[in-house]
Parts: C-alpha cells; sequence; structure tokens
C-alpha cells in the first residue's frame, strides 16, 4: 500500500512514536508499505518554525530531508492534478494544508494517514 502521511504522524513518528495509534505503528513498520511526506508537509513544518510554533533540532532544510531519509520516507512533489481536485473537494474546514493533502491522496491514489476526523470526512482513503 502507498500511504501518505499526515504532517501529524510524520513529526510523531520522529519526535514521539507513542502517538501513534497501533494501527499506525504496524502500518509504518510494514516493509511491504511505501511511506510518503508531501511538500505540503515540508511547507507546512517550515512555515511553522519559522512562526516559532514547531521548535525544530535543525532548520527545516535539514530537518525534512534528514528524518524523512532516516525513516524510509519518500518525498512526494505536487503536480497539477493534486492542486485541480481542490475543486471538487466539499469545505469541511478551511485547513490548506489538509486540504492539499487530500486532493493530493485522491489524485495519486495513496492513503492518507491520519488521525485528524476533520479529514476522514472528505472523499479520501484514510486510515489510523
Amino acid at each position: 500500500m502507498n500511504i501518505l502521511l499526515d504532517t501529524c504522524v510524520f513529526l510523531w513518528i520522529v519526535r514521539d512514536p507513542k502517538q501513534l495509534s497501533a494501527n499506525a505503528h504496524a502500518l509504518i513498520t510494514d516493509s511491504a508499505h511505501t511511506l510518503y511526506l508531501s511538500v505540503i508537509s515540508a511547507w507546512e513544518i517550515a512555515i511553522k518554525h519559522g512562526l516559532g510554533r514547531l521548535p525544530l533540532a535543525e532548520p527545516p532544510h535539514i530537518y525534512v530531508p534528514t528524518e524523512r531519509d532516516k525513516h524510509d520516507i519518500l518525498s512526494l512533489d505536487l503536480h497539477e492534478a493534486a492542486v485541480l481536485e481542490l475543486r471538487r473537494l466539499p469545505h469541511h474546514h478551511q485547513d490548506p494544508f489538509d486540504r492539499m493533502l487530500i486532493g493530493q491522496a485522491i489524485a495519486d491514489g495513496l492513503t492518507l494517514l491520519t488521525p485528524d476526523s476533520h479529514i476522514q470526512a472528505y472523499p479520501v482513503r484514510t486510515l489510523w
């Protein structure tokens, strides 16, 4: 299975794995699954770090790729089809990062690993 990580899930893998559900932990540690971190999450991390809301051990341009590589997580670029999925999404909430992750998961046929019940209300395959 190809799994797109919600930003918080990536941060929990790196910083606080006890926050992961038992199912999420099993999915993440199963080598049969390919894990992806979207550039949208890297953008979100960089913005929140820059605003002082997300302290990191290193600057985001070092932290994100280093931790992604350490945990065997692939980078997922954003492409036009994912952006254009936004037109079809209902407005359950306004978080632009979540909406882009949802569009990306739909366009790329990925399962979004997230604990966020707002995301689970969208027409996207999720697991937690």
